[in-house]
């Protein structure tokens, strides 16, 4: 009976330190979200503007993650779907004009002097760069506008231009250079350079 009391309570003893060793690990190890969300995101533009079907770039992330077509992202354009295709290992495809099509980066200009102070356009931007109060002009934050032209609609007195942002020399970029392949001389083995 004592032998049989012993192992039981070796058994609990034991089936406690597991669970405890378990429920630590669970909590140290935890994974935030799925790692391939967050680089997709990483990728999509963050214009929030809804054009391909969701209501923001995150959701769409997700959406590719569970195999969505990488093609509805107009602000992202052709770049944007390359870095998809590079990034999931999957072809290459052209943009899905049902969603749009792409735009040069623009932002929203509101012409103040008609300004009513409505505030339906700060309702509208998902980011927020829109300050101003009720029956006070509005105007728009440049460098937090993402262009997605979601505050053009509501305005009932179409006081808010969307304006092509200029490509100057502080935003201006090189392309990224295309990978070449060169055979190396001694062994004839294919190297991918960046020239």
């Amino acid at each position: 009976m004592l032998e049989l009391l012993i192992a039981t309570g070796t058994l609990v003893i034991f089936a406690f330190l597991c669970g405890g060793l378990l429920g630590f690990a669970s909590i140290k190890f935890k994974v935030e979200g799925d790692p391939i969300v967050e680089q997709i995101n990483a990728i999509l533009p963050q214009t929030q503007c809804g054009q391909c079907g969701y209501p923001g770039c995150k959701p769409y992330a997700e959406a590719i993650a569970n195999g969505e077509a990488i093609n509805r992202c107009p602000p992202g354009g052709e770049a944007g779907i390359k870095a998809l295709a590079e990034l999931l290992d999957v072809d290459i495809i052209d943009l899905d004009e049902s969603c749009g099509e792409t735009l040069r980066p623009r932002v929203a200009v509101i012409r103040e002097d008609e300004c009513i102070g409505c505030t339906k356009c700060i309702q509208a931007c998902p980011v927020d760069a829109i300050v101003g109060a009720a029956k006070l002009m509005h105007t728009v934050i440049e460098v937090e506008c993402t262009g997605c032209d979601l505050c053009v609609a509501p305005c009932p007195v179409d006081c808010i231009d969307m304006v092509e942002l200029e490509v100057t020399t502080d935003d201006w970029h090189w392309p990224k250079p295309e990978p070449q392949t060169k055979v190396a001389n001694s062994q004839n083995i294919p190297v991918k350079i960046l020239s």
